[in-house]
C-alpha cells in the first residue's frame, strides 16, 4: 500500500465559504451491508482526535442480514460533535447521508428543514423503490427539494471510476461507497482525513488492493466536494475546551469492561468474567477477552445459566467476578443470582438493558428491567442496584459495583443500556495510582464467639476441648460476613443454598432464624446508604419543579433542564446512579419542590418505587419506542408542568 496516497486535507485545499458552527449533527444511513457504523466510527474517531466534544447513537436492525433495500435493513450511525460540553447524540439533523430509497424513507423526517440531504441517487432505481414502498421516486419531488438542500450524487458510478484499474470486480468497486461518502463529508465539514488513512493502512496491510480502493474512494469523495459547483460553503466546528490529559472514545460497553478490570486491580486482584454472548451486552465479553495481559480471565459459557454458576464459583474461590447479559440472560441468571444473596458471595450482574418484553427489541435501547433487578427473583431477596448515566460513566459505575460487592459481601447488579452501551464520547483517561484501593480481607484465623460453634468440623455441632471454630456468618459493623478463601486451615465451612443458621451458616430451618437472616441481609443492602454519596441537585435547592432521573436519560434531561433554566424558569434536576438503596437524602430532596418529573424509557418503574418509599404522586413522562428521549420532548413535558 502507499503511505503516499494521502487525500490533502480539505481545510487547506478548499477553495469555498467556510461557516463556523458551535456543534453539527451528521447521520449515515443505508443497507445494513452498506458499512455505515463504520464510517460513523471513523468520522467519530476523527473528531476524537481533532478536539471536539462528542456524542454518537448507532442504530442498527436485529436481523443478522435483512433482506437488501428494505425498510427493516437500514443501519444508520448519528454523531453530535461540538466545540462545548454536550450530552446527547442530537434531536435533529444538520446533514443527512442516504445511500438508498429505503433509508431515505426511514430517516428523512429527522432532517431538519433546510438541512443537508446527500443522496446515492444510483441506488434509486424501480426494484430499490418498491422495496421502500415508493410508487414514484421521491428525488424528483419538487416538495423534497424546496424542504431539504438536496444533493443527488452518482455515489456507486463515482466510486467505481475512482478505483478502476486496481482489479476489483464490480461487486467489490461498490462496497467501497462509502468511503467515498465519507469523504465527501470529510470535505464538506473539514475534517482531517489522515486517522482514517492510518487506519486503512492498518487494517488493510495483509489485503492492499481493497486498502487502496477505500483510500481512492475516499479521496474520490473529497475531490467530488470540491470540484462540484451544488455545495456553496463548508463548515467548521472548532475544538472544545475539555479539562487537559490524554484522551480517547470510549463506548459504554468498553468502559464497562475497562472499569470491572480496573476495579479488581484496586482490590489487588484478577477479573474472572463468565458470560453468553446476547446483544447488545456481548461486546463487554469481547473487550474482556483481549485484556490477557492484565491478568483477565474469560469464559464463554454455553448458556446464561452456566456463565452465572460460574460467577458464584469464582466468587466463593475468593476473585473478583463478573457477568454482564440483556433482560431475556438476567431472567435466566435469576436462581444463581438469589443462590449467590443467599450464600453472600461477591459479584456483579451487568445487565445491558434493551426492549422487550421477550426477545422484544434486541438493538433498541429501553430501560425497564428495575423492577426486574429488584424484584426479579423469589422471596425476598434485596440487591444493591447501581446505574451508569453516560458511556464514560459505565467506568466508573463499574467500579463502585464493584467496591459495594467486596465491602458488603453481596451481588450487586450494574444497570447500563442499549443506548449508552453502543454510543460513545471523549474520555479522559485517569492515572492509576490516583484511584483509592479497593480493600479486601481474607480472614486467615477463625472467629468464634464464646459458646457459639460451627458443625463444619463436627456433626453433633459440639466443640472439642474449647476449640475455636470458623463462623461464616459473624457481621462487621456494615453488615458483612468474612470472605473466607477455601482451603484455608481452620476455616472450614458450609455454604449454599439452603437457609443459614445466624453466624454458624449451619442448616436452620427454623421460623425466628429464617426472619432473623432476612432481615438481616435486608439491612445490610439498606446500610450501603450511609456508604455512598449524598444526592446532588442541579439548579435551585428547591422550588416549583424537580426532574428526577436515572440512567441513560441523563443527557436529554439535563440539556433540557438548563435550556428551561436558561429561560429562567424554576426547575431543577436531580440524576440517580445509585437505585438501591437511594441516596440517604433523597425523601428531604424530592420534598423540597412543589412538583416531580420522572422521565423514563418505560412504563414508570422509577416512578412506581418513588411513590411507595417517599408517598409522593410523582409524575411520569414515559417513552417505549426503542430510542432515547429527544430534548425538545422533554422541554415541552417540563414547560406544561410549570
Amino acid at each position: 500500500m502507499q503511505e503516499t496516497m494521502s487525500p490533502p486535507k480539505p481545510a487547506t485545499t478548499t477553495t469555498r465559504p467556510s461557516r463556523e458552527l458551535d456543534s453539527a449533527v451528521i447521520r449515515f444511513c443505508g443497507d445494513s451491508g452498506d458499512g455505515m457504523q463504520l464510517i460513523g466510527t471513523q468520522f467519530t474517531n476523527v473528531s476524537a482526535a481533532f478536539g471536539n466534544d462528542i456524542s454518537t447513537f448507532p442504530d442498527f436492525p436485529a436481523e443478522i442480514r435483512a433482506p437488501v433495500g428494505t425498510l427493516a435493513g437500514v443501519s444508520g450511525f448519528q454523531l453530535h460533535f461540538s466545540n462545548r460540553d454536550i450530552f446527547t447524540p442530537g434531536d435533529q439533523v444538520d446533514a443527512l447521508v442516504v445511500m438508498n430509497p429505503a433509508a431515505l424513507k426511514t430517516n428523512v423526517a429527522d432532517l431538519k428543514r433546510g438541512g443537508i440531504l446527500i443522496v446515492n441517487e444510483d441506488e434509486f432505481d424501480s426494484s430499490s423503490l418498491d422495496k421502500a414502498g415508493y410508487s414514484s421516486n421521491p428525488l424528483d419531488d419538487p416538495a423534497l427539494g424546496s424542504k431539504y438542500d438536496v444533493h443527488r450524487v452518482p455515489m456507486t458510478r463515482l466510486t467505481r471510476d475512482a478505483v478502476e484499474g486496481l482489479g476489483l470486480s464490480t461487486k467489490e468497486a461498490g462496497r467501497c461507497k462509502n468511503f467515498f461518502s465519507l469523504g465527501l463529508v470529510y470535505w464538506l465539514y473539514e475534517r482531517d482525513p489522515n486517522p482514517t488513512i492510518s487506519w486503512l493502512n492498518d487494517k488493510f496491510k495483509k489485503t492492499p488492493k481493497f486498502g487502496d480502493a477505500n483510500l481512492k474512494a475516499l479521496q474520490g469523495g473529497m475531490h467530488y466536494g470540491e470540484s462540484t459547483e451544488t455545495f456553496a460553503t463548508t463548515y467548521r466546528v472548532g475544538k472544545a475546551k475539555l479539562p487537559s490529559g490524554k484522551y480517547r472514545k470510549l463506548t459504554g460497553n468498553e468502559a464497562t469492561a475497562w472499569g470491572l478490570v480496573t476495579a479488581a486491580k484496586r482490590c489487588g486482584k484478577k477479573l474472572f468474567f463468565s458470560g453468553y454472548p446476547i446483544t447488545p451486552a456481548s461486546d463487554i465479553l469481547h473487550e474482556l477477552s483481549m485484556m490477557k495481559n492484565f491478568g483477565v480471565r474469560t469464559v464463554q459459557a454455553e448458556d446464561e445459566i452456566a456463565a452465572i454458576a460460574a460467577v458464584c464459583g469464582a466468587a466463593f474461590a475468593g476473585e473478583v467476578a463478573a457477568t454482564a447479559s440483556s433482560g431475556p440472560g438476567i431472567c435466566l441468571k435469576a436462581e444463581a443470582i438469589n443462590l449467590g444473596i443467599m450464600t453472600e458471595l461477591p459479584m456483579v450482574i451487568v445487565d445491558v438493558q434493551r426492549g422487550g418484553p421477550s426477545t422484544g427489541l434486541p438493538t433498541k435501547t429501553e430501560q425497564a428491567d428495575l423492577l426486574l433487578a429488584m424484584f426479579g427473583r423469589n422471596s425476598d431477596s434485596p440487591i444493591p442496584i447501581v446505574a451508569a448515566a453516560s458511556p464514560s460513566d459505565c467506568f466508573d459505575m463499574a467500579q463502585e459495583a464493584v467496591r459495594i460487592a467486596v465491602e458488603f459481601m453481596t451481588p450487586v447488579f450494574l444497570l447500563t443500556d442499549g443506548y449508552i452501551a453502543n454510543g460513545s464520547e471523549p474520555w479522559r483517561i485517569p492515572n492509576f495510582a490516583d484511584l483509592p484501593p479497593i480493600k479486601v480481607e481474607h480472614p486467615t484465623a477463625p472467629n468464634s464467639l464464646p459458646g457459639v460453634t460451627s458443625d463444619a468440623h463436627h456433626g453433633n455441632g459440639e466443640s472439642e476441648g474449647g476449640t475455636p471454630h470458623f463462623l461464616p456468618y459473624l457481621r462487621n459493623e456494615k453488615g458483612a460476613r468474612p470472605w473466607a478463601i477455601p482451603g484455608t486451615p481452620g476455616l472450614e465451612h458450609r455454604i449454599g443454598g439452603i437457609e443459614k443458621a445466624e453466624n454458624t451458616g449451619n442448616i436452620d430451618y427454623s421460623p425466628g432464624n429464617h426472619h432473623k437472616m432476612v432481615m438481616n441481609r435486608m439491612k445490610k443492602v439498606e446500610g450501603i446508604a450511609n456508604y455512598i454519596p449524598l444526592q446532588a441537585v442541579e439548579g435551585p435547592t428547591k422550588g416549583k419543579l424537580l426532574v428526577l432521573s436515572w440512567g441513560g436519560t441523563y443527557g436529554a434531561v439535563r440539556t433540557a433542564v438548563h435550556q428551561v433554566q436558561a429561560a429562567g424558569k424554576s426547575v431543577a434536576h436531580a440524576h440517580l446512579r445509585y437505585m438501591n438503596p437511594f441516596p440517604r437524602n433523597l425523601g428531604d430532596v424530592i420534598k423540597s419542590y412543589e412538583k416531580v418529573l420522572i422521565p423514563e424509557l418505560n412504563t414508570g418503574n422509577l416512578r412506581l418505587l418513588i411513590r411507595a418509599k417517599y408517598l409522593v404522586d410523582a409524575a411520569g413522562l414515559n417513552k417505549i419506542a426503542g430510542k432515547p428521549f429527544l430534548v425538545h420532548e422533554l422541554v415541552d413535558e417540563i414547560n406544561k408542568m410549570l
